[in-house]
């Protein structure tokens, strides 16, 4: 499974065509706030764990996307209007966020 397609379709949303014919609905909030990287959710390593202190919401362009990149064949990395690009999403996180009708079920 990879991505056939992504577009921001709202300042608010993007949507994600799937090789398998999904179309996910992820809104902007959520994407950035799922941020994988260390940073946003933490890490542990040498039996030492670094907990990331809550995120500041209200930081201007936190939810502004102005870039993506792919990484490699199963992931991508967005740039986010307040600097941060450290998060790298696998495809299967990146479906894990998805919004639409049938997913939302699936996780209830």
């Amino acid at each position: 499974m990879h991505i056939t397609s992504l577009k921001q379709t709202s300042p608010t949303e993007i949507a994600v065509t799937w090789s398998d014919g999904h179309s996910s609905r992820i809104p902007l909030t959520l994407f950035r706030d799922a941020c994988p990287c260390a940073g946003c959710q933490g890490e542990t390593i040498l039996f030492r764990t670094y907990v990331p202190p809550a995120a500041d919401k209200t930081i201007a362009g936190r939810y502004t996307l102005t870039n993506i990149t792919t990484v490699g064949n199963y992931a991508i990395k967005p740039v986010w209007g307040d600097g941060h690009d450290m998060g790298m999403y696998t495809w299967e996180h990146l479906r894990s966020l998805c919004q639409c009708d049938e997913c939302v079920a699936r996780m209830t």
